[in-house]
């Protein structure tokens, strides 16, 4: 087997001393090849050293400018530290050289909603759900830009249909419940779902404040 799909295999194993191991050997008999550092650069990644991932990601794109994958795993890394601008132009760039998959339109649009620019993050979170339909979270996230910009009939709907898909996703009900209460004006339906969502999780703050809201308002 390739020593790179073999370290990958290791990598979701769980087996990170041998991935490092087969990426290691990888780059010794092929130096100029950029796969096999961008893999160690996700192992590195993963146990949170993040100043040599950055080392091995350069030395990729050193070696191939136009390495998707390089620039997707570098906007990850600064996606997971902050570092929202440098993930936007990482993702941006991972597109340009021809990336064009779910994962790529998620974490762009999700940079896009960090840094407030709903409105920018929409289609890319539109075209995430559309390529992997199943995906709850790109479905949340959308539905989170959506009520942003006040979308809020077609936020409703994909809230809904998060809580179809995954019906333990506290998060989900509690915006339902923000929608329900706030635009809805259905103060007992707004109260389902914030039970709905303590029930899942039972330490959800802004569910429980919610809650509380209601019954207060309920209660006049």
């Amino acid at each position: 087997m390739d020593k790179n799909l073999k370290g990958i295999e290791l990598l979701q194993e769980g087996k990170l001393e041998e991935a490092v191991k087969m990426f290691t050997e990888a780059i010794e008999e092929n130096p100029h090849e950029p796969v096999a550092y961008i893999n160690f650069a996700n192992v590195l990644m993963s146990v949170g050293d993040h100043e040599r991932a950055i080392t091995f990601l350069e030395r990729a794109i050193g070696l191939d400018e136009n390495a998707p994958a390089a620039y997707y795993s570098l906007g990850t890394l600064y996606y997971n530290q902050g570092e929202m601008e440098k993930a936007k132009d990482a993702f941006e760039k991972a597109m340009s050289k021809g990336m064009d998959n779910a994962d790529v339109f998620f974490m762009l649009g999700t940079t896009l909603f960090q840094l407030e620019q709903p409105k920018f993050a929409i289609p890319y979170l539109q075209r995430s759900v559309e390529l992997n339909p199943e995906d709850t979270e790109a479905r949340f996230q959308l539905g989170l830009c959506l009520a942003k910009v006040e979308a809020y009939e077609e936020s409703i709907r994909h809230l809904h249909q998060v809580i179809e898909q995954d019906p333990n996703h506290a998060d989900a009900y509690y915006n339902l419940g923000v929608a329900y209460a706030g635009v809805k004006d259905d103060a007992e339906q707004a109260l389902e779902y914030f039970n709905k969502a303590l029930d899942i999780q039972p330490d959800h703050m802004l569910a429980g404040y919610g809650k509380k809201m209601i019954d207060k308002l309920l209660e006049q």
